[in-house]
């Protein structure tokens, strides 16, 4: 009988779920960033094992919002966890369990299906530390299991599939055994230049940045010819975006276009437009 089931993966920002799906799917489909806030939309990504099928649903960083987009961000991470057969919590170990994991407990704790957590980045910190963790997170009595992993080197990630797998419930796959994710190439392309934005420039700026791919065609030599649109919010970014002599916005292509390449497996033409558009964070189909 064949299994299939949603597990939506939840935290704070940071916590790690994008380096985890992109572990669990064996390539790169999530954009990943030490600036938080880094995911604004749900990418999934589909793994096999056996009979089973999961879709997992790296959702966005969960927190107190303030701004608007933030508010667009977060109830966009929580209809993730409505919409899932099961609830896996990432916990970065190496900041312990914070005022935020709590309220974020607190929160699933409300719903009805199995919660699983997992401390991350267990190959950054001592493991007396991590068993106290573990205590901490069992007198909550809301996990089934409390795992130890490391998305980045994949410690022990096997051990939490194993158990994911068993436990999704009876029904037909919903997509074929050779997809990864059910996201437009499209639209991860764009996510992959609005990556390079967090990457390459300082503080603030990238969370006033949006990206649109304007163009995707195929040329008679194989070639994808890609045509984006940075968006930002006015003319002294659209500077810092160019940098000098363009040299910024050579580099955020070119770095993007790596990227594209590997997952497209074949050659890329990426152009990139810088437009300056004051109410971008107005329109739903930009924000996420």
């Amino acid at each position: 009988m064949k299994k299939f089931g949603v597990v939506a993966i939840v935290g704070s920002p940071n916590a790690g779920k994008s380096t985890l799906l992109n572990n669990l799917v064996g390539v790169k489909i999530s954009i990943v960033s030490p600036k938080v806030q880094t995911t604004r939309s749900t990418m999934k990504g589909i793994c096999v094992k056996g009979d089973s099928q999961i879709v997992f649903m790296d959702t966005p960083g969960i927190f107190r919002p303030q701004k608007k987009l933030e508010k667009t961000i977060v109830k966009h991470a929580w209809s993730g966890a409505h919409n899932a057969d099961v609830i896996l919590l990432i916990i970065d170990s190496t900041k312990g369990i914070t005022e935020n994991d709590e309220m974020i407990i607190k929160s699933i704790s409300k719903e009805e299906v199995p919660c699983y957590v997992a401390l991350n980045k267990v190959d950054k910190i001592k493991k007396d530390k991590l068993f106290n963790m573990a205590e901490k997170l069992a007198e909550f009595n809301v996990f089934k299991e409390i795992f130890m992993i490391s998305a980045q080197t994949g410690e022990r990630v096997d051990v939490l599939t194993d158990i994911l797998f068993d436990s999704m419930p009876e029904g037909e796959w919903q997509f074929s055994e050779d997809e990864m994710t059910d996201a437009p190439m499209k639209f991860i392309a764009q996510e992959f230049t609005r990556e390079q934005i967090f990457l390459l420039l300082d503080k603030e700026l990238p969370y006033n940045m949006a990206v649109e791919t304007d163009k995707w065609e195929v040329d008679e030599n194989g070639k994808t010819i890609i045509y984006q649109t940075i968006y930002v919010i006015k003319d002294s970014q659209k500077a810092i975006v160019l940098g000098k002599g363009g040299s910024m916005i050579k580099k955020i292509g070119m770095n993007s276009r790596k990227n594209i390449q590997k997952l497209l497996d074949g050659p890329v033409h990426l152009q990139l437009f810088i437009k300056i558009k004051e109410n971008w964070v107005e329109i739903p189909d930009l924000c996420l």
